[in-house]
């Protein structure tokens, strides 16, 4: 894609004690702004109520001071850091756009920090939303599962890639991919939401708002990122209780939205026919693999239990927590 010339991008990255994950991102991100003019900004908010990246994030900004040229904003490879002592995702979320529109920013992308962006990502994902004009634009995470994980694992489909076709519609997204007009939300008055900031889901929650309200969110399937699963959640507990996660952080979502819309009742009607369903087929389906042995069918009826399970919960109102500290 040809250089890009007019919105000013701040690709966003929230972390928590992951030093090495941070090593390994950052060079590619310093490498891909250049390919935007003006070149996107790095902003890494650390969510370490210890300030645990500070030095690390510094000592970067050395390192990649002048990597293109600059000795003045852009100094240090665009790196910014800012510090979001409060616990959960959603308040360093909100961090990140509050130090993206200090910048100045049109535009905010986020992507996590155990993840790394493919050749022509940040500039393909930028260009899509110009194109299309959108109020965001999401790609693709592809998984990449180390050390020798569970062939449970893959036949469960957990980690799956999804593919669009570019420029389809969305109901929603998730931010580990994930460019979000600023003008927009300033518009709408939307934050992600402190509540969903232990249990995950916030970029659900503000992303479902966004649709509610009649904006546009697109698919860029050639905007592609690696997500490096590490060993200790490449088991069948990991899977099970993240996907219970998601889902109930989602059902949570989507009675938030009806409660907006006062169709809170039929909402949670319907989804608790969808949870009782996926929880009964599911546990058909572990009967049959268990009679006639079947890893396919076995992983893949656990998941609808685990689904299912996330739904009735969260249409009882209760809370799965997946980033509660000690």
């Amino acid at each position: 894609m040809s250089e890009l010339s007019g919105p000013r991008v701040a690709v966003c990255l929230a972390t928590f004690r992951r030093p090495a994950e941070l090593d390994r991102i950052l060079p590619v991100l310093v490498e891909q702004r250049a390919a935007l003019s003006p070149p996107a900004s790095i902003i890494v908010v650390d969510n370490d109520p210890d300030a645990g990246a500070r030095d690390q994030v510094a000592a970067a900004i050395t390192r990649f001071k002048g990597a293109d040229g600059a000795d003045g904003p852009g100094a240090g490879g665009g790196i910014s850091y800012v510090h979001e002592p409060t616990p959960g995702i959603a308040a360093a979320r909100n961090a990140a756009i509050d130090a993206a529109l200090a910048q100045g920013a049109d535009a905010v992308i986020f992507i996590d920090d155990d993840e790394v962006p493919l050749p022509g990502w940040l500039s393909t994902l930028v260009g899509a939303w110009v194109t299309w004009g959108c109020a965001g634009v999401a790609g693709p995470v592809i998984a990449v599962l180390e050390g020798q994980p569970d062939p449970w694992i893959d036949a469960s489909g957990v980690f799956e890639r999804i593919t669009r076709p570019s420029g389809s519609i969305i109901p929603g997204a998730a931010t580990n991919n994930l460019l979000l007009d600023l003008r927009v939300l300033q518009r709408h008055g939307l934050r992600f939401d402190p509540g969903y900031g232990l249990s995950g889901g916030s970029d659900t929650r503000l992303t479902h708002q966004l649709v509610g309200r009649g904006e546009v969110l697109q698919w860029c399937d050639e905007a592609e990122v690696l997500d490096y699963i590490p060993a200790s959640r490449c088991t069948r507990e990991w899977v099970t209780e993240r996907t219970v996660r998601t889902s109930n952080s989602y059902t949570r979502s989507k009675l938030d939205l009806a409660r907006e819309q006062d169709r809170e009742l039929a909402t949670r009607l319907v989804l608790t026919a969808r949870g009782v369903k996926r929880v009964v087929t599911g546990n058909l389906g572990l009967l049959r693999a268990r009679m006639q042995p079947d890893l396919v069918r076995h992983a893949k009826a656990a998941m609808d239990v685990a689904t299912g399970q996330g739904i009735l919960r969260g249409t009882r109102g209760r809370v799965t927590y997946g980033y509660r500290r000690s």
